[in-house]
């Protein structure tokens, strides 16, 4: 009884995308899509920094001082919480910094491959959700 119940769930679990009847090569198909599209709009966008800036110009280096703190204190004592909490808040301040100075920006593209890329991308989306329903 229980051999049966095993090739019943096996051809159920490799019945198709998404454990449906749909079809796998249709799942595919759509993400190697959706792939290429968001790679060609992703090869399209330009990212810049600007100054870098915490509560004001200039304040980098006040944004260093508990990760300063925090290493002085686990060179001192490397099971310290207070020295752990102090380097991972200054981490997390800079890497914050960081990303709320980037500038994206997408180059100048002609009209003909914006809709390529982006009608690639909506189709192969199409083409996962049809994918993963039943047929």
């Amino acid at each position: 009884m229980s051999d049966e119940f095993e090739e019943a769930a096996g051809r159920q679990r490799f019945a198709g995308a998404g454990g449906t009847k749909g079809g796998i090569v249709e799942f595919f198909f759509g993400l190697g899509l959706v792939v290429v599209g968001g790679y060609l709009v992703m090869r399209r966008v330009t990212v810049f920094s600007g100054y870098w800036g915490w509560f004001g110009r200039g304040t980098f280096g006040v944004t260093l001082i508990p990760l300063l703190l925090g290493i002085g204190v686990l060179f001192f004592n490397g099971k310290s919480i207070l020295g752990w909490v102090l380097t991972a808040a200054g981490l997390a301040i800079i890497f914050a910094g960081i990303l709320l100075n980037l500038d994206i920006r997408f180059q100048p593209t002609d009209l003909f491959t914006t809709l390529v890329m982006f009608a690639m991308m909506a189709a192969g989306v199409g083409l996962v959700a049809r994918a993963i329903r039943e047929h």
